[in-house]
């Protein structure tokens, strides 16, 4: 089943996607408890269809809270050399390491993304992302499965050059993954992609362009961790709860900086305002952006050293 967000009219509404059509479901279903409790489907919809083309898709869930994985070992190693930072470290091989991102910043599979303030790097990242669908704590692997109640595209803009700049100090991204987020274009239930399944991956097709021209190409199954696995690390010891979303990380040839990092210059070039960056993933759909005109950065005053 692919389950759709959307606005119509000014308004949200929620359905089910079905040959390009989207049959509503009833005024203030909660689309997570919906897939959780598993009701008859069918015998909610309310309405008339509606087709996808008339409608702006928005992202399928509001994300509690967004954790952000780097899986793919050709994403590692050329990334880190194109944001300096060298070789893959050791310690990236022992545990599936996440950053958090902005669940405020999400948009939809065809919305505008803006020129983050000061970015003149702008990057995409080719993602696919599990929703948590109930809460949970300190799960196991094998417990996990039962948690991840759907799949989405995700991709993670990025400001390369905001991004290289701050995480010298250590701490990890923060403005460079701030703007936007993409999700969509449904949530397409975990049972549609059985098909797809290949041991404790999914065997997912991955496929970025940019204004029509395909960069990268990648499977979800390359994969260094499962996302059963991943979701076991995140609630190691906490809680997740209903409407996480874990990003599988960018997979191989999934950006920009990949290709800028092996070949020790920026080409491709970043992005500009008028490029169309789209992206395909097998079961999942497609969605397209249209990068735009940001706002200026405003200005903010370095700090202010204590006498000694």
């Amino acid at each position: 089943m692919k389950i759709a967000r959307y606005e119509r009219d000014r308004t949200v509404h929620s359905g089910v996607v079905q040959d390009g059509l989207i049959h509503p479901l009833p005024s203030g279903t909660r689309v997570l408890d919906l897939l959780t409790e598993r009701p008859s489907v069918e015998s909610l919809l309310v309405g008339d269809p509606v087709p996808v083309s008339a409608v702006r898709l928005l992202p399928p869930v509001r994300p509690a809270s967004i954790r952000d994985f780097i899986t793919f070992e050709k994403h590692v190693e050329g990334s880190y050399k194109g944001v300096g930072r060298g070789k893959v470290p050791d310690q990236w091989y022992e545990i599936p390491t996440f950053y958090f991102t902005n669940p405020h910043a999400v948009i939809g599979a065809h919305d505008p993304v803006p020129v983050p303030p000061g970015c003149t790097r702008f990057d995409f990242e080719l993602e696919v992302a599990a929703i948590v669908g109930r809460d949970g704590f300190n799960l196991s692997v094998e417990q996990a499965r039962e948690h991840i109640v759907g799949y989405t595209i995700f991709n993670d803009w990025s400001a390369r050059d905001l991004q290289t700049h701050e995480m010298k100090i250590g701490l990890g991204p923060a403005k460079g993954k701030d703007t936007a987020s993409t999700l969509g274009p449904y949530l397409v239930t975990a049972d549609e992609l059985e098909p797809y399944r290949r041991g404790d991956r999914l065997d997912l097709r991955m496929t970025v362009s940019v204004n029509g021209s395909v960069l990268g190409t990648d499977s979800l199954a390359n994969s260094a961790w499962s996302f059963e696995e991943l979701l076991a690390y995140a609630s190691r010891g906490t809680w997740v709860g209903a409407g996480d979303v874990l990003g599988s990380g960018t997979c191989g040839d999934g950006c920009l900086v990949e290709f800028w990092g092996r070949a020790g210059r920026i080409d491709p070039p970043p992005l500009r305002p008028g490029d169309v960056v789209t992206m395909t993933v097998d079961g999942l759909g497609t969605i397209e952006n249209t990068v735009v005109e940001g706002v200026p950065a405003h200005p903010v005053p370095p700090a202010r050293r204590v006498a000694r």
